[in-house]
């Protein structure tokens, strides 16, 4: 591994370790007991579950989350890192007691006696847990947090899939040694993930600047996302069965607008690189696939991009074969990653369907200029019709290709003639018209 590490990050994961490690036996411990004490403890278990396997050898995977935990202290090579990592777990084990203790569900499968090694580890883990503390499964979300860091980490073959095929095995176990029922499993995994987006081990947390919009459209439009959480929720909730995945959009229209009211375009977690993290692209693929669709319906009979004037082009998010032709990307979406490649790629995250600020505008007409400079420049965004048609315009206004905002909204129409730019986009526009 060429990158450095910080010193004394060792002795800060012992420190880490000490704190977490009895905070889990103690508060995992009182749930359990607390739960064996109610009388409403209820059931959750799918028909096809009864046909799950018992493999008494999978107790060794199933175990070995605890040997990896501790492992997983030794991989982090900043301060900040280490103690994201550390706050993703202790996040995990609070909202899973948390959910133990408002959802208390028992395991209803007996399992019959086992002898030998297998039938010890059962006995030791027996002796710790009882058939309680079930969803979310504190197995799979801590699993979910330390396979995170293990990819982030381990990258040479074979080892990299030897990691993967590990942890996937550990996340079967806790079926396959009847610990938990399926519920247990996807809604562990949603912690997990939760926990990982909000304590990225890179770039600002997604709360860090969280303030509440002032933007009128940005509450119009988170209202109508957490409307379709909860009717998408309560659907889920009312029908049971397979309708429950309905709760996995749910949560990613709640984040979504969360995002419009309070977080912003951070919430998406959009790196600099073009991609989302591994967390956003999970909990939001629901709403990324729908965004994905629109956009493809609205550009369908439409090209791709068009060339605006000397070397700058207006269009959509481009796939690999779309950014051949360009040496330079601007960037204004926030909800869809950018998987081409350039020599030169700006991100600047932006809201869709909301008027990037003047800031942002000022920002990317700057860097088309100074990226123009190295050859064609796509400017893009979902449909390239809205965010980047602003940049273009804040670019032919700030470097005086055009003297009034009408002129440059007439030139962008000419070549691009679906582009949407509102009463807001030009209040906006016009401040940088004055400006220029």
């Amino acid at each position: 591994m060429s990158e450095l590490r910080e010193p004394g990050l060792v002795r800060r994961g012992v420190l880490w370790l000490l704190l977490l490690g009895p905070l889990f036996f103690i508060s995992y411990g009182l749930s359990n007991s607390h739960t064996a004490t109610r009388a409403d403890v209820g059931t959750l278990v799918f028909d096809w579950e009864h046909r799950v396997p018992l493999w008494p050898w999978t107790i060794i995977p199933y175990w070995s989350i605890d040997l990896l935990y501790g492992l997983s202290f030794l991989l982090p090579l900043s301060r900040r890192e280490m103690d994201r990592h550390a706050l993703a777990l202790l996040s995990a084990q609070v909202l899973c007691v948390v959910g133990f203790v408002l959802w208390p569900l028992r395991f209803t499968f007996e399992r019959p006696a086992l002898d030998g090694l297998f039938g010890w580890l059962f006995d030791v883990l027996m002796g710790f847990d009882k058939p309680f503390n079930q969803a979310p499964s504190l197995h799979i979300a801590l699993l979910v947090i330390v396979w995170t860091m293990f990819a982030r980490h381990v990258h040479a073959k074979p080892w990299r899939w030897l990691v993967h095929g590990w942890m996937a095995l550990i996340g079967v176990s806790v079926l396959t040694t009847w610990q938990h029922h399926f519920i247990d499993v996807p809604s562990g995994a949603l912690v997990g993930l939760l926990c990982v987006w909000l304590w990225p081990a890179q770039g600002a947390l997604p709360w860090q600047h969280a303030r509440f919009s002032r933007d009128v459209r940005c509450w119009r439009l988170a209202g109508f996302y957490a409307l379709g959480a909860a009717l998408l929720a309560a659907l889920a909730l009312a029908l049971g069965g397979a309708a429950l995945v309905l709760l996995w959009p749910a949560v990613a229209l709640l984040l979504v607008a969360l995002n419009y009211a309070v977080l912003g375009p951070e919430g998406f977690q959009k790196r600099a690189d073009g991609q989302l993290s591994f967390a956003a692209r999970a909990l939001l693929a629901p709403y990324v696939l729908g965004a994905r669709l629109n956009a493809w319906f609205w550009t369908k009979k439409r090209p791709r991009c068009d060339q605006i004037c000397e070397g700058v082009y207006l269009g959509r998010v481009p796939n690999h074969a779309d950014a051949a032709p360009f040496v330079a990307i601007v960037d204004l979406c926030a909800e869809l990653r950018c998987a081409a490649r350039v020599p030169h790629y700006r991100s600047l995250p932006s809201l869709d369907l909301v008027v990037p600020d003047g800031a942002v505008l000022a920002q990317a007409a700057a860097d088309i200029e100074a990226l123009r400079q190295h050859g064609p420049v796509l400017v893009c965004c979902a449909l390239g019709y809205s965010r980047s048609a602003s940049a273009v315009a804040a670019w032919l206004l700030l470097t005086r290709r055009c003297a009034t905002l009408q002129d440059a909204e007439a030139l962008i129409r000419r070549a691009r003639p679906t582009v949407v730019l509102h009463a807001d986009h030009r209040q906006v526009l016009a401040r940088l018209e004055i400006a220029a």
